[in-house]
């Protein structure tokens, strides 16, 4: 699963990596929570950019997914903050635990949307704010490949 952080500040005092979530933003995080748990997609791993605004995004999300977030892995990856490219989160998530049966990463754009493209070229995914895009990995992390994990479902959380 694929989540873009949700809507942030953009104060020009504020260094890129500590802007917050807006009250739209936080609203929003918590929907998405919601529809993942309405359709019972509950990480087993979470691997999150360092930036607040994604850090945010997961606080708001894990709320609405129970007892299961308490149980989740949350990892802070700095690649994902770095990254430039759909093939950089990629690699990333080719390293993901085999054992891993659910995996959230939560990112920005345009590297999160062209994963999403990445993974299933004719979705021709354009993550917004807050949005999700679920794909289908038939095989082991390690074997993931460009073409390789067709998108199940698709969400924009608005609150």
């Amino acid at each position: 699963m694929l989540l873009r952080h949700a809507k942030a500040a953009n104060p020009g005092d504020v260094a890129d990596a500590q802007r917050a979530l807006t009250t739209r933003g936080q609203a929003d995080a918590a929907a998405a929570g919601t529809w993942l748990a309405d359709n019972q997609l509950l990480p087993d791993l979470v691997l999150s950019s360092p930036a607040r605004r994604a850090r945010e995004t997961w606080h708001g999300v894990a709320p609405a997914l129970g007892d299961q977030a308490t149980h989740t892995t949350v990892v802070y990856e700095p690649t994902i903050y770095n990254a430039a490219t759909g093939q950089e989160l990629l690699d990333l998530v080719g390293t993901t635990d085999p054992d891993v049966t659910t995996l959230l990463v939560i990112g920005h754009n345009p590297p999160l949307s062209a994963l999403s493209s990445l993974l299933d070229p004719g979705a021709d995914e354009d993550l917004r704010t807050s949005g999700v895009a679920v794909h289908r990995v038939p095989d082991v992390w390690g074997a993931l490949a460009a073409g390789g994990a067709p998108r199940m479902a698709s969400h924009t959380a608005r609150a």
